[in-house]
């Protein structure tokens, strides 16, 4: 959980120091501070939008499903963005990545779910230094492979997501059953009116 916290927080940072240089190329215009400024809106704006949405996803389907649905679309997305030929596909990555990144609370809700009450505080603080942790390799990240090649941190931030499901796939378990799930193992029927 709290590595994929640190590869939300250092997809968010790694676009910083090269996303400049790309629109330039991508729009051969040193006119970009409208859609730099565009760019980063819509990613937060997605992020916004897309938390509560996947946190209810997460109450009816479960936890680990849905962290690992973002983890492969965060994937794709930046595979998507290595390869954008025009600004309008990097913008439509961007969107996706914002919304991938939106797993920050299911996150949290996981780790609510395996932490007592007591524990929580110290778990929900590893959790923000995990993601302090992310913001702050995501630019270094950027800048430092940005120099080989402008698009070599999206590759390095699909690598690292590949992994993270793989080691989600065989490391991380279920923190919690989906509500359908879990209520017919009590048997409850969540068809029957009340």
């Amino acid at each position: 959980i709290l590595l994929a916290v640190m590869l939300d927080a250092v997809g968010i940072g790694l676009m910083f120091p090269i996303l400049p240089d790309l629109l330039r190329e991508l729009t051969g215009s040193d006119q970009i501070s409208f859609l730099y400024g565009a760019i980063l809106a819509a990613y937060s704006a997605m992020l916004f939008l897309f938390a509560p949405m996947l946190g209810v996803l997460s109450d009816r389907f479960g936890r680990r499903p849905v962290l690992m649905l973002a983890m492969a679309g965060a994937a794709i997305d930046y595979l998507i963005m290595t390869f954008a030929p025009n600004v309008e596909l990097l913008i439509f990555g961007r969107l996706i990545a914002g919304m991938t990144a939106a797993s920050m609370a299911v996150a949290t809700a996981y780790i609510a779910d395996i932490t007592d009450e007591d524990g929580r505080a110290r778990r929900f603080g590893f959790l923000q230094a995990s993601f302090g942790i992310g913001f702050i390799i995501g630019p270094v990240l950027g800048g430092l492979l940005g120099e080989i090649w402008l698009r070599a941190p999206f590759l390095a931030a699909a690598g690292l997501n590949i992994l993270n499901l793989v080691l989600a796939v065989f490391l991380l378990p279920a923190s919690r059953l989906g509500s359908k799930k879990r209520l017919s193992r009590e048997g409850i029927n969540p068809f029957k009116p009340f």
